[in-house]
């Protein structure tokens, strides 16, 4: 470790570790020293033999940001607005789903209010900074510079991740299409992965209300350079009937997942050059809340690479990637006509089946990031990366209108960005920009005669579109304690498959796909105000973000069932508000972190919504989580959430109240391998509206569950 300092007894500086992370002082044995490091508490030492020194992060440590600019920064050098959620934060949530995890920062949301364990898979996308999303995300996630966003509808699986091999989880802020490319437009959302350390067995199980079970199992072993982890899970719920109990019918049924994920990691570190293979799967089969409408998928995703740390802190990195997905989906309207003639029955009743989807696709994409430091205070970043899709959409429609279709899709996105970093005292500036090439060709819409596969009179318009997105930010230190950050950029989300040739269906609304949406492009800025003490930071935000041709659900026959939309460019919209951020240690045992957003978003220019709120948008949301630790008694995290109301449409015509949650989660450490925890969810079991589509759907009720965790081999965490 560069940079720390060692003292004797009496506090007199002995020394500082050089670049290597080493010194040498003269000390007579038993050699009493004291250990300072930024970020570490201070350690005590009495040395009569070779030892290991451990130092222990502090309570509040200087973030160290990677994700928004490709290169380390601190907090306060930072630019731009991100957050950490280690692996104990990750542990101590109540939550069971990754989404739920996140959710415990503010201004988090996806594009409905519900959990993933019941939601639709095309209502999982990420809102941040109030821009709110569609069936696609406008955040892009990554995990080891690898895209997780579906590559066909732009949605994420929030199971697809064994629950013990994520690390930690980093949120970043802003749009970052600079270096990331589209769907970067409100942020990135980056997962670390474990890596192999050493021998170690690990195994968490939890069960609870609701069917609710979580059972994740992680093994490890690192002999010299050869590492070896071995990862999987079973994660789901018999779930709970969504439709408003005032509105329910015979036709409503529990919503429900069962799903099971697993990924092998296998990696040669020689030092100065890492090369892995990684591996996972994906399963999962969903109940959307009547008999008929259901889904699944099942993804298969691959990556190999290599990291290279070159002479004088130069670095290199390739990544290959891949994945091939089956993903299919029933669709129905709902019938208010009585069930087998049941004169009874007047609301609710029955279904008719509608449609039957199924949409494989592949992905295969290449990327290689590279930076070299050029003397002291200078930092060029370079990096190209690519990613083709094929998708195939293959579609039976019942009743009156029934016919079998096939359409085939072809997107590809090239760019090369870099980026420039100057560091000079208390100022760093970065300037940085990407140039995207984004492609949509050899499409094709057949359609089945009787006999053989004829081409559409109308076939997919072959697209192509090159989009430059530059980023300029700075930051200045006051003090060690104090700093002010400022940044503008531009940002992009190109249309995915399944917004341009495929509808969608959540609850009785049906959202018809427009092969001629163009991309979003998005302009904004943020401003800044950080401090950082030994008890905690708080970080502020002043930020504005329009997006031009929003690709939004707008309207067309409201009387209909199902009740029919269309996606278009809507014209612009705008979300401008401010944000506050905290994390806090007053004492040893105890934290506090959360925050508050208010996002004043609406539509700035188009047609008769103008003036309107984005849909899905809260304009007020704010997160309170406080963890407690004892050990002889044990660790108590209660984390709260508040949310203004909002609006489920572009019409702000249906509206969703807001609402107050409550979480807890309380765990007890048998010795150093061994723990026991319970979680509650909703624990007010409150009805939090969740959308209306156009009846009323409701999030989880009030959920507990129970579990244990036990670590062999390793470090006793």
């Amino acid at each position: 470790m560069a940079g720390a300092t060692v003292k004797d007894d009496a506090g007199r500086q002995l020394g500082r570790t050089g670049e290597t992370g080493h010194l040498t002082v003269p000390c007579f044995a038993p050699c009493s020293l004291r250990v300072v490091a930024p970020g570490f508490r201070e350690s005590h030492l009495q040395l009569s033999a070779d030892a290991t020194v451990r130092l222990e992060p502090a309570s509040t440590t200087e973030q160290v940001t990677v994700t928004a600019y490709r290169a380390p920064l601190g907090a306060l050098e930072s630019p731009t607005d991100s957050r950490l959620l280690s692996r104990t934060a990750l542990d101590s949530t109540p939550a069971v789903t990754l989404d739920g995890r996140i959710r415990q920062l503010p201004g988090v949301e996806l594009f409905r209010r519900s959990s993933s364990l019941v939601a639709n898979p095309s209502s999982q996308g990420v809102s941040l900074r109030g821009l709110g999303s569609t069936s696609a995300s406008r955040t892009l996630v990554t995990e080891d510079d690898v895209p997780l966003n579906d590559a066909f509808g732009g949605w994420i699986h929030w199971e697809e991740q064994p629950e013990l091999s994520v690390e930690s989880i980093e949120l970043v802020r802003g749009g970052a299409s600079d270096l990331y490319g589209s769907s970067a437009m409100g942020g990135v959302i980056a997962l670390a992965a474990e890596r192999p350390a050493s021998d170690l067995a690990e195994l968490r199980s939890s069960y609870g209300a609701e069917g609710t079970f979580d059972d994740s199992m992680l093994l490890q072993t690192k002999h010299g350079p050869w590492g070896l982890l071995v990862s999987g899970g079973v994660l789901g719920t018999d779930g709970y009937i969504q439709e408003a109990p005032w509105q329910r019918g015979p036709v409503d049924i529990a919503s429900s997942i069962h799903s099971q994920n697993g990924l092998f990691l296998a990696e040669h570190d020689g030092g100065s050059l890492r090369i892995f293979v990684r591996g996972s799967g994906f399963n999962e089969v969903r109940a959307n809340g009547t008999p008929y409408q259901t889904n699944g998928t099942r993804l298969w995703r691959y990556a190999t690479g290599g990291d290279w740390r070159g002479p004088h802190s130069s670095s290199l990195t390739t990544r290959l990637f891949g994945s091939s997905e089956h993903y299919r989906q029933t669709f129905s309207s709902i019938s208010n006509l009585g069930i087998f003639g049941d004169p009874n029955c007047s609301y609710r009743c029955g279904e008719i089946p509608t449609r039957f989807s199924l949409t494989p696709d592949n992905e295969l994409g290449a990327a290689v990031h590279w930076n070299q430091p050029l003397g002291a205070g200078l930092l060029i970043v370079a990096g190209a990366d690519a990613r083709d899709v094929r998708v195939w959409d293959r579609e039976m429609t019942f009743g009156s209108s029934a016919a079998l279709t096939n359409l085939h899709d072809h997107q590809r996105d090239s760019a090369g960005y870099a980026e420039l970093m100057w560091v000079r005292r208390t100022w760093t500036v970065i300037a940085s920009g990407r140039m995207d090439w984004f492609q949509n060709y050899d499409g094709q819409q057949l359609i089945w005669n009787g006999s053989s596969w004829t081409p559409e009179q109308t076939q997919p318009v072959r697209t192509g579109q090159r989009v430059f997105d530059p980023r300029l930010g700075l930051a200045r230190k006051f003090s060690d304690h104090w700093a002010l950050s400022a940044s503008g950029f531009r940002a992009f989300r190109a249309p995915t498959p399944n917004e341009l040739y495929r509808s969608t269906q959540v609850g009785n609304q049906l959202t018809s796909p427009n092969g001629a949406l163009l991309s979003e492009r998005a302009t904004g800025w943020e401003t800044g105000l950080a401090t950082e003490w030994r008890w905690g930071t708080v970080r502020s935000s002043y930020f504005l973000t329009q997006v031009n041709r929003p690709i939004t659900a707008v309207t067309i026959d409201a009387e209909s069932s199902p009740v029919l939309l269309k996606r278009e460019n809507l014209g612009q919209i705008e979300s401008r508000g401010v944000s506050v951020d905290f994390t806090l240690a007053p004492r040893r045992w105890l934290a506090l972190d959360g925050g508050y957003q208010y996002a004043n978003a609406a539509v700035t220019q188009g047609n008769e919504y103008l003036g309107n709120w984005i849909p899905e948008v809260a304009r007020n949301m704010a997160t309170l989580n406080v963890r407690a630790y004892r050990g002889r008694i044990g660790t108590l995290n209660l984390q709260s959430r508040l949310s203004g109301r909002q609006f489920d449409d572009a019409a702000n015509t249906a509206l969703l109240h807001g609402y107050f949650r409550l979480d807890a989660y309380a765990s007890r450490d048998f010795g150093k391998r061994y723990q026991v925890f319970a979680a509650g969810e909703n624990l007010l079991d409150r009805q939090i509206e969740v959308a209306k589509t156009p009846t009323t759907t409701l999030a989880m009720p009030r959920v507990a569950r129970i579990g244990f965790q036990v670590r062999l081999g390793g470090e006793a965490r």
